[in-house]
């Protein structure tokens, strides 16, 4: 059995389909095809049962997936381990995040410190952070809400206020709380359905008799703050996004405590190296400094 012979298989297995899998590795389908049918042969049974170009894993190949991850986890470990021995001041720290509001600070407070480590990262949906942590893929992320699993480090950094944000000469701007349900009669912006913020805040809205009457609803988070500004309907907005443009006003949520918590995640099992605990490091500090000030 070849390592070529399970990388392949790898990602065959996760694209389930021959032609995408054979575009994501750089080689041609034929060439795929074979090392997967010599695999096959090495085990003496078929791992996917297939329909044309489509391929779904049978039970052999579940189970042989769960090992293979496993192994080629354990050999990529090992590589980093060995990089880091000997050249602990470069490399790459893997991020993933499901908001990005806090990431440019959080890094050039690190790149302050570390100006050869390398970033890379990705903004994520809940559910591809959940598969990306539980393939051991990433160093850290910075989700909210928390993630939990046996083989998940779940460490909450700060417990973030959600704010309503409302246009300059708004009814509510010279106020600096409100009650949610002197709310129930405007238009609101937010971000679509699936989103941590805004299913939380539709739950606490509907707790008190009213559902928040969406006039925009889309996936960029940052654009928020432009909409509210130029009057098209106010927003819940956490305190880490709030935008310092002149013509907006931030109130407190006075009588429910609607906060979102922000986590640094990691998988158990991922070799950890000295960069990545010194990034660990400068998130604690960041959001540390943010509790104090508030």
């Amino acid at each position: 059995m070849e390592l070529l012979q399970l990388q392949y298989f790898l990602a065959v297995a996760r694209l389930e389909h021959v032609t995408e899998a054979a575009r994501s590795l750089h080689v041609t389908q034929s060439s795929l095809s074979k090392t997967i049918g010599r695999l096959e042969e090495d085990l003496g049974v078929p791992l996917f049962d297939r329909t044309g170009r489509k391929l779904r894993l049978n039970e052999f190949g579940s189970r042989f997936l769960r090992r293979a991850e496993r192994a080629l986890f354990e050999l990529e470990q090992g590589k980093q381990e060995i990089s880091d021995l000997s050249s602990p001041e470069h490399g790459i720290i893997e991020l993933a995040v499901t908001n990005a509001s806090t990431l440019p600070n959080i890094l050039r407070e690190f790149r302050k410190k570390h100006p050869h480590i390398q970033f890379h990262v990705q903004m994520l949906t809940t559910q591809e952070m959940v598969t990306l942590l539980h393939r051991g893929e990433v160093d850290f992320c910075l989700s909210s809400p928390p993630i939990q699993g046996d083989d998940i480090e779940c460490q909450i950094v700060f417990i973030d206020p959600i704010l309503v944000a409302v246009p300059k000469g708004h009814r509510l701007a010279d106020r600096s709380s409100v009650t949610l349900t002197e709310l129930k009669d405007e238009w609101f912006v937010g971000v679509k359905r699936g989103y941590s913020t805004r299913d939380l805040v539709d739950s606490v809205c509907k707790s008190v008799g009213f559902a928040p009457n969406y006039v925009y609803e889309g996936n960029e988070p940052a654009r928020l703050s432009a909409l509210v500004e130029a009057g098209i309907g106010i927003a819940f907005i956490p305190s880490t996004a709030m935008n310092s443009r002149e013509h907006i006003h931030y109130l407190q949520i006075e009588e429910h405590e609607l906060v979102r918590e922000i986590a640094l995640l990691r998988h158990k099992s991922r070799y950890i190296s000295r960069a990545a605990l010194e990034f660990r490091e400068v998130v604690v500090e960041y959001f540390g400094a943010i509790s104090k000030q508030e």
